[in-house]
């Protein structure tokens, strides 16, 4: 559907065969790969047990934004699917953790093991427990299979029974104690700057890598007309 470049899809497939979760990848990880951004949010669904499920694909767990608006729309267990190479080991982990913490969620991440020719990818599945505590860790042996038992019904406990490090309720509501309510504005000037359209950092004109040139693709002449 998209001229020239295909999305980066990530599907979930209930226990009857049926696909119940389609999501286009928002954060292609370029320059290295071309395709298009996604464009249909982040779709939370009704998961096993009664839990809310969320999905991100690689890159995207990189920006905390990812994250909030997983557990803002309400999901519970997030769970990112990757191919990483060793360099990003330990951002991965952080990320992972970060993730998690900072939206008492649980998180789960898979990435793939071995190498497809070009890349070699490190493995280490990880699950993170809601208060940024690694859970389980893989290693980096392909075919490994790491399973856990998570508790979606903490997560609803900590987001309604926590004070101190709610954050994910506190930055919609900050100084709560001392304003009534807590001040709902938004101070964050990329927030503002991004939704105007006018995102730049202070350093943007030095940026070296602003298309895909540096690994063999040639310069986008197409614009993007926005999500659905």
């Amino acid at each position: 559907e998209a001229p020239n470049n295909p999305y980066n899809v990530g599907i979930i497939v209930d226990n009857t065969g049926k696909e119940v979760l389609y999501y286009r990848k928002l954060h292609p990880w370029v320059p290295v790969e071309p395709w298009a951004p996604g464009d249909v949010g982040i779709p939370v669904i009704d998961g096993p047990n009664g839990c809310k499920l969320s999905l991100i694909v690689c890159h995207d767990g990189m920006f905390p934004e990812m994250a909030r608006e997983c557990a803002y729309k309400g999901a519970e267990i997030m769970i990112r699917t990757a191919g990483y190479t060793a360099p990003i080991r330990e951002a991965w982990k952080v990320t992972n953790q970060a993730n998690a913490f900072q939206n008492l969620m649980v998180t789960a991440s898979v990435c793939m093991c071995g190498t497809d020719g070009s890349f070699d990818s490190m493995g280490e599945g990880m699950f993170c427990n809601f208060d940024g505590t690694v859970l389980v860790s893989g290693g980096n042996r392909p075919d490994e299979i790491i399973t856990c038992e998570v508790r979606p019904d903490l997560v609803r406990e900590a987001r309604l029974g926590w004070g101190v490090e709610n954050n994910i309720y506190q930055l919609g509501h900050r100084a709560y104690v001392a304003v009534k309510g807590g001040a709902q504005d938004c101070p964050y000037t990329y927030m503002h700057d991004l939704v105007a359209g006018k995102y730049k950092l202070p350093w943007e004109d030095g940026v070296a890598h602003k298309d895909g040139k540096s690994c063999g693709f040639d310069p986008p002449t197409r614009l993007y007309n926005g999500g659905r």
